[in-house]
């Protein structure tokens, strides 16, 4: 099983956006910063779940534990259920991605046990404003 740490975020909301994903017990720990566009926080958060499970399924995991602090994706992800239209299909896409694994858990986490996931978000911000 490998846990997967990830955060999104924004500066402004909308504005500059950044997915953070550290991928841990894969005998290798993995780290990423991937700039999002301009994007809503919330929106943010769902994307760095889709990227982390494309990242997951690229590389082969079959069982991933999820960590995030983000209470809303954890809840819809847990719920099946988003109410806002703009996070229906962002949660569509993530339901279905981790259909494709043999076993799938998300858990909500204090900010303070996703640092380093928040980090690399927060980098990745600005490696939008890097390519404009």
């Amino acid at each position: 099983m490998v846990e997967v740490y990830i955060d999104g975020a924004s500066a402004g909301d909308p504005g500059n956006s950044g997915a953070g994903i550290v991928i841990k017990g894969s005998g290798e720990n993995l780290s990423y910063s991937l700039p999002l566009g301009i994007k809503e926080n919330h929106e943010a958060e769902y994307l760095a779940c889709i990227k982390a499970l494309k990242i997951c399924k690229e590389k082969g995991f079959k069982v991933l534990s999820f960590r995030s602090d983000s209470q809303a994706v954890v809840n819809a992800v847990e719920k099946e259920f988003a109410r806002n239209k703009k996070y229906k299909q962002l949660l569509e896409e993530i339901l279905q991605l981790a259909g494709e694994f043999d076993l799938f858990f998300i858990k909500w986490i204090p900010s303070k046990e996703n640092k380093r996931a928040d980090e690399l978000a927060r980098q990745a911000i600005h490696l939008n404003t890097a390519h404009e």
